[in-house]
C-alpha cells in the first residue's frame, strides 16, 4: 500500500487513540486489577481486528484498481481504433511505421505500414518546422497537426468547415450603387419625350443586366440605382469586368453625348453601416476618376473596372463657383497660406502654384511657395520668377516651410492628390487644414482635405486655378508673368490644346491673354535645348512596335533622364504613323526607372500603368519602379499591356 494510504491507517490519530487507551488501562487496572485485564483482552482483540481490516482494504484497493486499469486500457485502445482523427506514425526515412484504422478508411490502403509516405500522400508536403497544414486527398480537405520532434501526424477532416466558410463567402452581402454620369447633360439636348425614352431603355438594360446577375435593384432617383447582391454575384461581375459599363455606352453612342456608368460596390464589411460607406466612397472614387467606370472596395482592397471613355466636360461652373468661394473663406480664416506641388514640377505645377499665391494675395494674406530641385523643363520660367523681386520673396525650401507651420496654417496642394508624390510629405503631417486642387483620376493613395477640388475633365490644374482666381475678386489685375505661367501650364498639358481641351480650357486661356498672358513668352519658356533634343533623339532610335499598333522605346542604360524628358519621347513617339499608345522606359539619376505612356485615347494607358503601381490619365500615365532592371521593367511593361488589353 503506498506511505499516503498507510498514514490514513497509522496516522497520529491511532497513535493518540491507543496511548489514550492504554492510560484509561492502567488507571482501570489500579483500580481493580481484573477489570484491567478484561480491559486488555479487548484491546488486543481490536487491535487485532484492525490489522484484518487493513488487510482486506488492501485486497479490495488492489482489486479495484486492478479493474480501473483494465477499463481505462481497454477505452483508449477503443479511442485509437475508433476516434475521427487518423494518427501516422513515420520514421527518420518517412517510412510509415503506425497508423490506426482512421488512416486506413482514408487511404483505402489495407497495408500502409512499411511504404514510404510521399509515395501514399504526394500531395503531402512538409517542411521544417512547419506545426500545422491543409491538404487535400480524394477529394476532402485534411488538416495536418505536426509532430516533428515525434514524427507524429494527425490528419482531421475539415471539408465541411471549408465547404461552409466557402458558402459563408458566396452569400456575404455586397451592396453596390450605380449613378447615370452624365444623363443631365444629355437631356439638355433632348426633347421630353426623346429624353424619357433613353432614360427608360437605358433603366431597362441595367435592369435585365441585374437580373440575369441575380442582383436587386432600385432605382433611387433619375441618375442613381442602389443594388443588393451576394459576393458571388460581384466575383462573376469582375470576371466579366462589368460589362455593363460597355453595353450601355455602346446602346447611346449614336448620341451627341454618350451617357455612362460609373459604380461603386463595397463589400467584406462587418456591418451594413459600414458596407454603404463603402460603397458610397467607391462611387466617389469612381466619379473623382472621371466616371465610366467600376470601383469595387473590399476590405481594405480597391480594385478598378473600364474607365475606357475620356471624363465628359461638365457644362456648369456652379461647382468651380463654390468651390472659389469654400477657398476663399478657408484663405481668410487662415494666418498664412503655404502652396505645393508634386516632385520635379512641371510647368503645370508652377503655374497653378502662381496662380493660387496670387488668390492668396487678393484677400491680403501671405502666401509661399514650395520648392525643391528644379528641372530643365522650368529652368527657363524660374530664371523668370527670380528675377521677379516680388515672387522671388514667395519661394520656399521645405525646411523652411516647416518650420512656419502654425495651427492655423493652409496648406494647398496642386497637380497631385497622391502624399508620395508631395514634395515635402511632412507637410501633410503637420497641418489639418489641406486643400487639394488637381486634374489627375482619383487613385486608391489620397490626401484626406478638408476641401477638395478635383476635376478629371479638366485639361490641366492651371486651367481649375484659373477658374477659381475668377471667383476671387470682381477687379482682377493678374501679374503678367504669373498670367503666362498659368497659359504656359495648359500649353504643355495640352499639347498646344491639341488634346485633352475643352471648351472651358479655351475660356480660361481666353481669360488668361486678356489679363496679360503673353503667347510669346510661352513660347520662349517651352524652347528645347539642342542637346536635351538629341538625347531625345537617342532614345526614339531604340524603338520597337509591340501588337502592330504601339511603340516601345528604351533609353540607354548608361544615361540618366528626367521625368520631364522621358513624358516629351513618349510624346513624340505618338506622332508617328500607326501608332496609337507609346511607352518610354529609361533610368533617373537616382536610379529609379521611369516609364511614360501616352495614347490617342484608343487604348487606355491609365489602366496599363495601374496595373504597373502608376497612374494618370486614360491618354497620359506614368510610373516609377525602384530596385529593377530596364530588361525587366520592359518585360513587366509587355505583361501588363497583355493583361489589359
Amino acid at each position: 500500500m503506498p506511505k499516503f494510504l498507510l498514514k490514513r491507517w497509522y496516522g497520529l490519530h491511532m497513535v493518540l487513540a491507543l496511548t489514550f487507551s492504554l492510560l484509561l488501562l492502567g488507571i482501570l487496572t489500579l483500580h481493580h486489577w481484573m477489570y484491567g485485564a478484561i480491559g486488555i483482552i479487548c484491546l488486543i482483540g481490536l487491535v487485532i481486528y484492525v490489522l484484518q481490516a487493513e488487510k482486506g482494504f488492501q485486497r479490495d484497493l488492489r482489486l479495484y484498481l486492478a479493474t480501473v486499469t483494465h477499463r481505462v486500457k481497454k477505452a483508449g485502445e477503443g479511442v485509437i481504433q475508433e476516434m475521427p482523427i487518423g494518427i501516422l506514425l513515420y520514421n527518420e526515412e518517412k517510412i510509415i511505421e503506425w497508423v490506426n484504422p482512421y488512416m486506413t478508411n482514408m487511404s483505402g490502403e489495407e497495408m500502409m505500414i512499411g511504404k514510404s509516405l510521399p509515395d501514399v500522400f504526394p500531395h503531402l508536403v512538409l517542411k521544417p518546422d512547419q506545426k500545422r497544414l491543409e491538404f487535400v486527398y480524394n477529394e476532402r480537405t485534411y488538416e495536418v497537426l505536426v509532430r516533428a520532434d515525434e514524427r507524429l501526424l494527425y490528419f482531421t477532416d475539415i471539408t465541411s468547415f471549408k465547404e461552409l466558410t466557402l458558402r459563408y463567402h458566396r452569400e456575404k452581402a455586397v451592396l453596390a450603387i450605380i449613378h447615370l454620369d452624365n444623363l443631365d447633360e444629355v437631356g439638355q439636348v433632348m426633347d421630353d419625350q426623346s429624353r424619357t425614352l433613353l432614360s427608360t431603355s437605358v433603366a431597362g438594360v441595367i435592369t435585365e443586366w441585374a437580373n440575369r446577375h441575380g442582383i436587386y435593384l432600385r432605382r433611387v432617383s433619375s441618375d442613381k440605382f442602389l443594388g443588393l447582391m451576394e459576393r458571388e454575384a460581384l466575383d462573376k461581375l469582375e470576371e466579366s469586368r462589368f460589362d455593363i459599363l460597355d453595353v450601355v455606352r455602346e446602346m447611346t453612342a449614336d448620341n451627341k453625348i454618350p451617357i455612362t456608368l460609373s459604380i461603386g460596390a463595397g463589400a467584406a464589411a462587418n456591418s451594413y453601416i459600414e458596407l454603404g460607406q463603402m460603397a458610397q466612397s467607391s462611387l466617389d472614387i469612381a466619379l473623382g476618376r472621371g466616371g465610366d467606370q467600376a470601383a469595387v472596395k473590399i476590405g481594405n482592397k480597391l480594385t478598378f473596372f473600364g474607365g475606357k471613355s475620356n471624363a465628359v466636360e461638365k457644362r456648369t461652373r456652379v461647382r468651380a463657383r463654390v468651390i472659389a468661394h469654400a477657398l476663399r473663406d478657408l484663405i481668410r480664416e487662415a494666418e498664412h497660406v503655404i502652396v505645393m506641388g508634386h516632385k520635379q514640377p512641371d510647368m503645370d505645377s508652377i503655374g497653378a502654384s502662381l496662380g493660387v499665391l496670387k488668390a492668396v494675395q487678393l484677400h491680403n494674406k501671405d502666401a509661399y511657395i514650395v520648392m525643391d530641385e528644379g528641372n530643365s523643363s522650368v529652368d527657363r520660367l524660374m530664371k523668370e520668377i527670380y528675377a521677379h523681386e516680388e515672387l522671388a520673396e514667395a519661394f520656399l525650401t521645405p525646411e523652411q516651410a516647416i518650420r512656419m507651420i502654425t495651427g492655423r496654417t493652409l496648406l494647398v496642394i496642386v497637380d497631385t492628390h497622391r502624399p508620395s508624390l508631395v514634395i515635402e510629405p511632412r507637410l501633410l503631417e503637420e497641418t489639418s487644414r489641406i486643400v487639394v486642387i488637381d486634374h489627375h483620376r482619383r487613385s486608391e493613395e489620397f490626401i484626406e482635405p478638408v476641401l477638395l477640388y478635383l476635376e478629371p475633365y479638366a485639361s490641366s490644374t492651371s486651367e481649375l486655378v484659373t477658374e477659381l482666381l475668377q471667383y476671387q475678386s470682381e477687379r482682377l489685375n493678374i501679374d503678367s508673368l504669373i498670367a503666362t505661367a498659368l497659359l504656359a501650364g495648359i500649353v504643355v498639358d495640352t499639347k498646344s490644346f491639341a488634346f485633352r481641351t475643352g471648351s472651358r480650357t479655351f475660356e480660361a486661356a481666353s481669360f488668361l491673354r486678356r489679363n496679360g498672358a503673353d503667347t510669346a513668352a510661352v513660347q520662349r519658356l517651352l524652347k528645347e535645348d539642342l542637346n536635351q533634343y538629341v538625347k531625345r533623339a537617342r532614345v526614339i532610335m531604340n524603338t520597337e512596335k509591340y501588337r502592330d499598333n504601339m511603340a516601345i522605346a528604351v533609353g540607354d542604360p548608361s544615361e540618366e533622364f528626367t521625368q520631364v524628358q522621358v513624358a516629351q519621347a513618349a510624346e513624340q513617339l505618338l506622332t508617328l504613323s500607326g501608332i496609337q499608345a507609346s511607352f518610354v522606359v529609361a533610368r533617373r539619376a537616382d536610379d529609379t526607372v521611369l516609364i511614360s505612356a501616352r495614347s490617342l485615347g484608343d487604348i487606355n494607358v491609365q489602366s496599363i500603368m495601374e496595373h504597373m503601381g502608376g497612374g494618370g490619365h486614360l491618354t497620359a500615365a506614368a510610373n516609377q519602379i525602384e530596385g529593377i532592371s530596364l530588361k525587366e521593367a520592359v518585360r513587366r511593361l509587355k505583361e501588363a499591356i497583355d493583361e489589359v488589353i
